[in-house]
């Protein structure tokens, strides 16, 4: 058996295949192309805001080194406090409002002498210094070190740099010529930048920037930005949530770093110690020691972007010089970024765009079993009227219509198949016709030799039945006595072979094989029988003819088959059996019965039906002769 399936399975797969054919390798493109669309785009985005946050530290550092620079020429700023203190005080005050990052600006003199003016504008400033809640700066004075009257005192500012209270502090905790931005300076005769290391006054991790006096190399100006605030000018969180950026010095060691809690950190540890800062810091954030790498390659140490694999995720990182003017040097800021932020809303279109493929896939294949059931409906409906026509059930039904004009055609020549094989059944007997049309209609055509049973009828004085009526009263009469006599054969499985004027042949076991023939021929004769006592009957009450019927049954051998010409041939039987049987039904007249049988319908089924002997008769054109039976009735 070849293998099938339903058409709405194969409708349905090739919908699904379709679909899959067509968008999903569109869907991929466009996810590659959205993919390297969003990575190139984030990556620019990612420049953008890398300059911007790199030149954002860079200005800060920039303008300090400035302040630093315009005060290193100043004049007044050479000779130690007290000495124009007000000036002095002045100056520096108009640097921390320009310079808004800065925490402290401060000079350092050779005699020990200092003045530090502090932006307490922080609340954790003003805690470290214990300074009022109003005030927004702070002033540290020491004055007069080397002498018996020592100045040393820490002033309170509010906004508008009005004083609004002073303290004395003592002198000894504190001594400019010991730290290392004095030390520095006056060593190498240059600005330098020093840090992270803890301030002396506010004890928090801050970077220096500080140059020597113009006229004094000894007396030294520098400016402090909190780490905290540069932690603050790193949040790469305009690139990606997940970005990050830090600071890293010429040794390699973390500096300062966009995550607030890493910060944090950071900030602890150095206003702990400073000794174990490396070593500790550097393990807050694991992509430092590949930054360090990279730093060294000349195509990503200026500004290139790189792609690292790190923990198992890739990520895209800048890092650039953040030196100014000769100070910070080898201090280098980078930014890393997950590649996957720059890619999640590509992920997310291609999410969506595979929604909405599923759900057109869906409807799709939803389309296609609609269509195919609607398709299959029909072509089921003409299969069943296909199969119908093959058993010859052949009444005329109204055409089934469908919006598919192929199946309307097909519909309309089963309609033309029908009617063609309904008037053919009407001139050939029904299972014949059957047997035709089946795949095996050959075997029944050919003729063969093979047991029969047949009954032949004959109505009494029919030609002159037909001489006192008018023709159409003897069709009428005739065609309702042909249905009902042709009824009653097939409901007992007989063959109507033949119509002979007012007789009919019916022939058993042939073309349907009938183990019973003999049995269904005698049964069927005596039904017909009384079926015809009843039609007279009624033909009496309605002033119809009567028709008295008589019967010939035999069985025996006959070849049966298709018979006749080429061009035109007959279903029926021939031999000595046919032509007894013809022979019997004549009989009747002379004994005044109406069914005669033969010996070999009696000796076939005699303990079954009762039967009245006649003896040996000579029939008309057979040389022997015929031992004649009359059937009376079944045994009950």
């Amino acid at each position: 058996m070849r293998w099938s399936k339903p058409l709405r399975v194969h409708l349905g797969v090739l919908v699904v295949a379709s679909l899959l054919c067509t968008s999903m390798p569109i869907i991929w493109m466009a996810f590659r192309q959205g993919s390297n669309a969003a990575v190139s785009a984030g990556a620019q985005h990612m420049r953008e805001m890398s300059l911007r946050l790199i030149e954002g530290y860079r200005h800060t550092l920039e303008g300090g080194y400035e302040a630093v620079a315009l005060a290193s020429t100043l004049p007044q700023l050479v000779s130690p406090p007290p000495q124009d203190i007000k000036a002095k005080q002045e100056l520096f005050l108009e640097v921390l409002r320009n310079v808004p990052e800065a925490t402290s600006i401060y000079t350092g003199y050779p005699d020990g002498s200092y003045l530090q003016v502090i932006n307490a504008g922080r609340r954790d400033v003003r805690q470290t210094l214990a300074a009022p809640d109003e005030a927004g700066f702070a002033i540290r004075t020491i004055a007069g070190r080397q002498s018996a009257n020592v100045v040393s005192t820490l002033g309170f500012l509010d906004s508008k740099a009005r004083a609004i209270g002073e303290r004395d502090v003592d002198d000894g905790s504190f001594d400019p010529r010991q730290r290392p931005w004095y030390q520095l300076v006056v060593q190498d005769g240059a600005p330098v930048s020093v840090g992270p290391y803890v301030t002396g006054t506010l004890r928090v991790p801050t970077l220096t920037i500080a140059a020597p006096m113009k006229d004094d190399g000894r007396v030294v100006v520098g400016i402090n930005v909190h780490l905290q605030t540069i932690g603050r000018l790193l949040d790469a969180r305009g690139i990606s949530p997940h970005a990050r950026a830090y600071v890293i010095d010429g040794s390699g060691n973390l500096v300062a770093h966009s995550d607030p809690d890493i910060m944090r950190r950071i900030i602890a540890i150095w206003s702990r110690t400073s000794g174990a800062f490396a070593i500790t810091a550097n393990a807050f954030d694991t992509s430092l020691e590949t930054i360090v790498r990279l730093r060294q390659d000349p195509a990503f140490a200026t500004g290139g972007l790189a792609r690292i694999e790190l923990d198992g995720a890739s990520y895209l990182v800048q890092i650039a010089p953040v030196s100014v003017s000769g100070v910070f040097r080898g201090s280098t800021a980078a930014i890393v970024v997950p590649l996957d932020d720059l890619v999640a809303e590509a992920n997310r279109l291609l999410v969506r765009n595979l929604l909405i493929a599923g759900i057109l896939l869906i409807a799709g294949v939803a389309a296609s079993v609609i269509l195919s059931r609607m398709v299959s409906r029909s072509l089921y409906r003409l299969a069943d009227e296909a199969r119908m026509i093959g058993d010859l059930e052949v009444s005329e039904k109204a055409l089934s219509h469908s919006w598919i004009t192929e199946i309307n055609t097909l519909a309309s020549a089963l309609s033309a198949s029908r009617h063609a094989i309904g008037q053919f059944a009407l001139y050939v007997p029904r299972e014949v016709v059957r047997r035709i049309v089946s795949p095996e209609g050959r075997a029944v055509v050919k003729a063969k030799r093979q047991d029969v049973t047949a009954l032949f009828t004959d109505i009494r004085d029919f030609t002159t039945i037909s001489e006192q009526n008018s023709p159409e009263n003897v069709v009428d009469t005739l065609s309702a006595y042909f249905e009902l006599l042709n009824t009653i054969a097939e409901r007992h499985d007989g063959t109507v072979v033949q119509y002979l004027g007012d007789s009919i042949f019916v022939m058993w076991n042939a073309p349907v094989q009938d183990g019973r023939h003999v049995e269904h021929g005698c049964r069927c004769a005596l039904a017909m029988k009384g079926a015809i006592d009843e039609l007279n009957s009624e033909n009496r009450v309605h002033g119809r003819p009567e028709l008295f019927t008589r019967f010939g049954l035999h069985t025996g051998p006959a070849v049966v088959g298709s018979f006749g010409a080429i061009s035109r041939q007959q279903y029926t039987a021939m031999g000595d059996t046919i032509n007894v049987a013809s022979r019997l039904e004549g009989l009747n007249k002379e004994f005044g019965t109406s069914i005669l049988v033969s010996a070999a319908v009696h000796n076939a089924v005699g303990d079954r039906f009762q039967f009245r002997p006649l003896g040996l008769v000579q029939v008309k054109g057979r040389a022997e002769k015929v031992d004649l039976w009359e059937l009376v009735g079944e045994r009950v």
